[in-house]
């Protein structure tokens, strides 16, 4: 059975696998290029908490140079989607064709043929999630050591989370179709509904998936250890409480600021954030969130086509 389900999914798991080489196609390379760069600038020395000026032009040289390959990058976050969507896909076309009763007479059961076809699905799923990350992170590693991973086109395509991106496309996509029974009308929809699922966590839920911190520095002087590639929820100038500064509006826009205004007194800067260190913490929570939503509604998908399709 599992040699007649791996030749049932073979055309998708070359889909796959065709996707991820064109990724290595165009990775590998760049990657070897970016990497370069990074060493022959010597950047690895511009990493610290007070880098030189002239580390800081370099590295903004250096970002302004890969910043077009650094936006295509950020788009691959929609790959773990695309695969799970894939890989739903012959199980769908077999309901929709009711070749499953066919199979069903060969002295398979139900339930060693469910099991099959979503085992065999969810496997090529978490092997080609496993790939991308490592190609992803390689390909990021000296933008990290710069920036930090905490942005979220960097967030969703390294660390655990696009193993649990893609689990949950291929359980949606499942759902809808063994549901609808039209395969290519339910695999849109599914991703349609992934896509909205991961902008909601990406604008709204992840923020709040623990608690972020706060901390206040004087505007002329040095950002805070902890918030150093941090990912910056709120940001604005206060006292030295952390307040929000009031603004003399009537001073600062008067015909005579200089003579009439007092000196400014040196301001500080407040900011809400989450530090690197939440990353970790993070992807776990994120991925027990997709991943447990895509073990339930596989198991519903599985519950309905044993109890409920003929």
């Amino acid at each position: 059975m599992i040699w007649v389900g791996w030749r049932q999914q073979r055309a998708e798991a070359v889909i796959v696998a065709a996707m991820l080489a064109a990724l290595a196609v165009v990775l590998l390379p760049t990657g070897l290029n970016v990497a370069s760069a990074f060493d022959t600038a010597h950047l690895g020395s511009c990493t610290g908490a007070t880098a030189s000026q002239s580390c800081e032009q370099a590295v903004d040289q250096f970002l302004v140079r890969f910043s077009g390959l650094g936006g295509l990058i950020a788009w691959l976050t929609l790959v773990p989607g695309l695969v799970g969507t894939v890989l739903a896909a012959p199980l769908l076309v077999v309901l929709e064709q009711g070749t499953h009763r066919l199979d069903w007479t060969q002295s398979v059961t139900r339930r060693r043929w469910l099991v099959t076809k979503l085992g065999l699905a969810a496997a090529a799923a978490v092997v080609a999630a496993g790939v991308l990350v490592l190609l992803v992170t390689w390909w990021r590693m000296p933008f990290v050591r710069l920036q930090g991973r905490m942005d979220n086109s960097v967030f969703d395509s390294e660390g655990t989370v696009v193993l649990g991106y893609t689990l949950f496309a291929l359980a949606l996509c499942t759902l809808v179709g063994v549901l609808w029974r039209r395969a290519v009308p339910a695999l849109m929809v599914g991703f349609a509904g992934y896509f909205a699922v991961r902008i909601l966590f990406d604008t709204v839920v992840r923020q709040h998936l623990l608690t972020p911190l706060q901390a206040t520095w004087r505007a002329d002087g040095a950002v805070p250890d902890s918030a150093r590639h941090a990912w910056v929820l709120r940001e604005f100038p206060s006292d030295r409480l952390g307040h929000l500064a009031p603004i003399d509006i009537s001073c600062a826009h008067g015909p005579d600021v200089a003579a009439n205004c007092p000196p400014a007194p040196v301001g500080y800067i407040h900011a809400v954030y989450h530090p690197a260190s939440h990353f970790w913490a993070l992807q776990g929570i994120e991925t027990a969130i997709f991943g447990g939503l895509a073990v339930a509604m596989l198991g519903f998908a599985a519950w309905w086509v044993h109890e409920r399709v003929g």
